[in-house]
């Protein structure tokens, strides 16, 4: 016999039917607003078809043609791709490229972060030092390269080696010797671009609880432990984001090599964009633009690739 003071389970509700989706025709859509949405928005489409898609895909059909902008395009096929993959300099400048990715990875990737954790422990003067370190981002890059030219002068009047000279060493061939060309070059790339991430990185740092660092220090964690155990996990989505621009950032490094050295010493300094910029205008009677244009294709489709592939591998570690 059932006990008599226990009630009875209560019957789950009912589930609620599954809405369909109804599909929305045309004439309900230009009821609902559709098409005043599409007024509103067509300018905008306009001018970001005309201004960035178009120019895209006159450069993929330009990178099938042989043409000067001078004289009638012919189509060529995949003729600009084959003398682009044969030309020797190519793997120089991919080389270059690369060495030049690792050096700013090493030296321009960790040194914001680590200024931008210095600067938020500092209590007093904050914003004069923010102001001073997004300072270089203000400087014309022209004017920040011509300006780093005249302290890399390779006598043992310049400035650096003025500097070095007084500890005993030197002078040092800044831009003339092929071995410290291109680290010359990452030092004052570094020093131009650390500006804007140490910003966003010190506002991503006002998003971290202060309770974690409180408890990181009770168990008696130093510096460099809160910056490993808490800081660094915290922004982890920040320093994915920024790795991503960094390295699209150094695989398209064009100002500093043609400003500085133009490429040489002995082309140690000659990248992928400088050698796409030599294709295009290095003829004062019009450069070879098909072949331009599909090592900008080229260039273009490795990134994505390598982007794809970065997304993929760290999209655990970026929501964890």
């Amino acid at each position: 016999m059932a006990d008599r003071g226990v009630l009875p389970a209560a019957a789950p509700p009912p589930a609620a039917p599954a809405r369909r989706r109804t599909r929305r025709s045309p004439v309900s859509w230009v009821r609902g607003g559709g098409l005043g949405t599409l007024v509103f928005l067509l300018p905008m489409l306009v001018v970001f078809g005309l201004f960035s898609w178009s120019p895209i895909v006159q450069a993929v059909v330009m990178s099938f043609q042989e043409t000067n902008l001078v004289t009638a395009p012919t189509f060529v096929g995949l003729d600009n791709f084959r003398a682009v993959l044969d030309d020797p300099l190519l793997w120089t400048a991919v080389k270059n490229t690369l060495w030049f990715a690792v050096l700013a990875l090493l030296l321009g990737y960790p040194v914001p972060l680590l200024a931008a954790v210095l600067m938020s422990e500092v209590r007093r003067f904050k914003g004069l030092y923010s102001a001073l370190a997004y300072l270089p981002v203000v400087i014309p890059p022209v004017v920040a390269v011509l300006l780093w030219k005249f302290f890399y002068d390779a006598s043992p009047t310049g400035v650096f080696n003025t500097v070095l000279g007084a500890v005993g060493i030197g002078p040092v061939p800044w831009l003339q010797d092929a071995g410290t060309a291109m680290v010359s070059l990452v030092i004052e790339a570094t020093w131009a671009a650390a500006g804007g991430t140490i910003i966003i990185y010190l506002a991503a740092l006002t998003s971290v609880p202060p309770e974690l660092y409180e408890a990181a220090e009770i168990d008696g964690a130093s510096v460099w432990g809160k910056v490993w155990h808490v800081t660094i996990p915290q922004l982890r989505g920040v320093l994915l984001i920024t790795f991503i621009l960094q390295i699209v950032g150094t695989a398209q490094v064009f100002l500093e090599p043609f400003l500085f050295t133009g490429g040489g010493p002995a082309n140690a300094t000659t990248t992928v964009l400088l050698l796409i910029y030599d294709y295009a205008f290095a003829n004062s009677l019009g450069g070879d633009y098909g072949s331009a244009t599909a090592l900008s294709l080229m260039l273009a489709a490795v990134l994505a690739v390598l982007s794809a592939i970065y997304f993929r591998l760290t999209r655990s570690w970026s929501t964890s």
